[in-house]
This record gives C-alpha cells, sequence and structure tokens, in this order.
C-alpha cells in the first residue's frame, strides 16, 4: 500500500471565468442527477411528508459533491477507466460485476427516463407519447453514436442550467411556509419515508454518476495537471446547480402540492389551478429539459463501461463503441409503451441504483488507498467517504427491508437478489481493505 499523503489542493490556477469556460465532464454526470428521477422523489417527499425531509434535500447535493469528488480523483491520478482499473487492482470478475451493476440499473431507468420525455413531448405537442419515444430514441442515437461526446456535454451545460432557472423561478411564485421548513432541517426519518428518502439521495449518489466519472474526464484529456479545474467542474455542477434544483423543487411540492402520487407532469399540471399558469408552464419547461438531458447522460454510462471492458476505445472514433451507443439509445424507444403511473417508477429506479451504490463507493474508496494511484487519500476524504458509504448502505437496507415488508413478489424478489449479491461484495471489498491496512499497519 502506498504511504498516506494529503489530498492534493485544488488551487486555482486561472480565472473563474476561464474555469466555467472549460468546465464540462461533472455537468454530465449533473445532467443526469437533475433529472426526472430525482424530481419524483423530491415531489413525492415534498407532497407527501410537507418539510419534513428538506435536511435529506440538502444532504443529497453535499453527498454528491462529495461522491464525484472521489470518483474525479481516482480517474485523474490513475488516468484510466474504473473498469480497467478495477480489473488491474481486483480482478476480471470484480470488473465484470461492477458492469452488470452499471448496466442494470442504468438500464431500468434509460426506460422510465424514456418515459418521461416521451410523456412531457406528448403533453407539448399532443402526439402520442408512443411516437415521441421512437423519435427521441432515434434523435439521440444519430446524436451521441454521431457527434460524440462534446455534444453531450455543450448539452448537457446549457440545459442544466436553464432546467435550474425555470425551478427557481416557479419556486418564486409559490407560498413558502418558513417555519415547517425550518422544523425540517431536524433529521428525522418517519415511516414511510425510506423509499423516497433513497431515492433523493440516489438521484446525487449514484453509481452511473461514480462510474461515468473517469470516462467523462478521459474524453476531455483531463489529467492530474486539471485538478483544480476538475473540482472546481465538481463543485459547480453537483454542489451548486444540482443543489438549487433540489431545494427549488422540493419547496415547491410542500408548499403547495398534496397528493404525492401525482405524476411529474401531473405535479406542473396541478400547480396551473393552484398558484397560475406562469408557474405550470415553468415547471413543465423544467421537466422537459432535465428529461432530454438526463436521457442523453443516461445512454452513455453502460457503452463507456462495457468498452472499457472489452478493451475498445471510449470514443465514437471506435465503431464499435459507437454502435454500442446507437444500440442502448434505441432499445430506451420501448419506455414510452410502459404503463402505470410514472412517479412511483422513477422513485422506485433511483431506489434500486442505490442497492448497487454502496458497493461502488467501497470500490472507490478501495482504489484511493491502494496501489492503484500513487498518492492515497487523506485522513479526511477516508472519513467522508466512510460517512457516504454508511449513509447509502443503511439507506439502501431500509429500502429493501421496506419492499419486503409489502410481501416478497416477483420484483421484490429480485431486488432482494441484487441486493443480497452487492451487499455481500461490498462486505468483501471492506474486508479485504480492513485486512490490507491491518498488514501493513
Amino acid at each position: 500500500m502506498p504511504t498516506n499523503s494529503s489530498d492534493m489542493t485544488a488551487i486555482l490556477e486561472g480565472s473563474i471565468p476561464e474555469y466555467l469556460r472549460a468546465m464540462g465532464p461533472s455537468w454530465v454526470a449533473g445532467s443526469i442527477a437533475a433529472g426526472p428521477a430525482s424530481m419524483a422523489s423530491l415531489i413525492a417527499a415534498g407532497a407527501g411528508f410537507d418539510y419534513t425531509l428538506l435536511w435529506v434535500v440538502l444532504l443529497s447535493p453535499i453527498a454528491g459533491a462529495l461522491a464525484q469528488y472521489l470518483a474525479m480523483r481516482l480517474g485523474l491520478l490513475t488516468e484510466a477507466g474504473i473498469v480497467t482499473v478495477v480489473e488491474q487492482s481486483l480482478g476480471e470478475k470484480w470488473a465484470w460485476l461492477l458492469v452488470a451493476d452499471v448496466v442494470i440499473a442504468a438500464g431500468v431507468a434509460q426506460l422510465v427516463i424514456m418515459k418521461t420525455v416521451a410523456t412531457v413531448s406528448a403533453t407539448i405537442t399532443g402526439i402520442g407519447t408512443g411516437t415521441w419515444g421512437v423519435v427521441w430514441a432515434v434523435i439521440v442515437a444519430l446524436g451521441l453514436a454521431g457527434r460524440g461526446y462534446r455534444l453531450l456535454e455543450i448539452a448537457a451545460k446549457l440545459l442544466v442550467s436553464g432546467v435550474v432557472i425555470a425551478f427557481v423561478a416557479s419556486a418564486f411564485v409559490v407560498p413558502l411556509d418558513v417555519g415547517q421548513a425550518v422544523n425540517g432541517l431536524v433529521p428525522t426519518l418517519p415511516g414511510g419515508t425510506a423509499l423516497v428518502a433513497a431515492g433523493i439521495l440516489g438521484g446525487a449518489v449514484h453509481i452511473t454518476l461514480i462510474t461515468m466519472h473517469s470516462y467523462t474526464m478521459q474524453a476531455r484529456d483531463w489529467s492530474v495537471g486539471n485538478y483544480g479545474l476538475a473540482t472546481f467542474d465538481v463543485i459547480a455542477s453537483m454542489l451548486v446547480a444540482f443543489g438549487i434544483y433540489s431545494i427549488a423543487i422540493f419547496l415547491v411540492a410542500a408548499s403547495v402540492l398534496s397528493d404525492p402520487s401525482l405524476s411529474t407532469v401531473g405535479a406542473a399540471q396541478a400547480l396551473g389551478p393552484l398558484v397560475g399558469e406562469s408557474a405550470k408552464w415553468l415547471f413543465l419547461l423544467g421537466l422537459g429539459g432535465a428529461a432530454v438531458s438526463t436521457l442523453g447522460g443516461n445512454t452513455i454510462v453502460p457503452p463507456f463501461l462495457v468498452a472499457d471492458k472489452l478493451g475498445w476505445q471510449t470514443s465514437v472514433e471506435d465503431t464499435r463503441y459507437r454502435g454500442l451507443v446507437a444500440a442502448f439509445a434505441l432499445l430506451s424507444a420501448p419506455g414510452a409503451f410502459i404503463g402505470g403511473r410514472v412517479l412511483g417508477q422513477l422513485v422506485l429506479v433511483l431506489a434500486l441504483g442505490t442497492i448497487g451504490t454502496p458497493f461502488a463507493i467501497a470500490i472507490v474508496l478501495y482504489l484511493l488507498n491502494a496501489d492503484a494511484v500513487p498518492a492515497s487519500n487523506s485522513i479526511l476524504a477516508n472519513v467522508g467517504g466512510g460517512l457516504l458509504l454508511v449513509v447509502s448502505g443503511t439507506l439502501a437496507a431500509n429500502f429493501v427491508r421496506e419492499q419486503l415488508g409489502a410481501g416478497v413478489g416477483p420484483l421484490s424478489g429480485a431486488v432482494l437478489v441484487f441486493a443480497v449479491i452487492l451487499g455481500l461484495a461490498t462486505f468483501v471489498v471492506i474486508g479485504k481493505f480492513l485486512r490490507e491496512e491491518v498488514l501493513t499497519s
């Protein structure tokens, strides 16, 4: 094991305007985080429990920024994709397990995200959701397989910025109860809140966001010399932009909505008679932008990891990778035909991702303290990562327990198997780390 050394400091080597122009990779992760699934969790929390879970909403961007920072360190210090680093340090089976975890989490999410995009498009235009599902699948396939990462990054920065503005504006036209909001800062987790709490945190601390970061930085040719810029990128996107996004949506829902079963589109439409048409359209436009940016960002994640595992390039210069991106985009089209209420499905998708997230965090922490990197984490970074692991693991366990409490069916049974496999894998990684630390101390 390498000797422990302090984290590299992110000193601004350029001006703020220069950093603002150059940032980007973490905004792609932010475009997934600031998506309809996060929105569904925030709406369900605010409409169902008023301001009670405000503390979770505030914790979410902090935890998300910390998770992205750790993933950023691993990517910059190794200058390799996370799958390659896992295979070199832990072995091929562990690499395949990580790939499978991401493909399952991102694949299920892709279908429900497409349903949201198609539903919003149908609401605005009057054209059927099925038609929009096919149209958006083709647009994403052509755009990402043809133009690649740079197109996605530009779209992510523009759409996320626009989404944040739209939701902040909608928050200004609803009446807020400041007293109740202050009470919501006290950490409590009443019965029935585990699923939405896991969904809120899962929007920011998700396995897809953690694992994609090394590849998006590779696409920009970032290395250790870009440490300051990369840190600024994480803070601006996950802590600031995503934090404002989350708080604004939650406050709108907690202030004027009272039906936690509302769909994301239904929540926007309900604002019309409650607080005016301006709020309705601001919310609807924000939802549309968030859904489209998330669909594009989520599309590239499984191809990144699969291509890396197979030894392919993770750029459109490699036709095999391009084919993976196009195939994953086109396979999302059936999502537009899924029945049922989209809000519950979106929350469930994020909660399912939360099950796989502790494993990803444990992997990153292990690698950041192993021979994979030239300088291991500082005590502070490890403490923060450890707390992140405990919080995400606790929420994941609460979610599984809540699902099993309703009875073991096909869905809950599959969730249980998924959780047991990844839970055991997480404990094995933690045990391996502790054994190595004891042996080298």
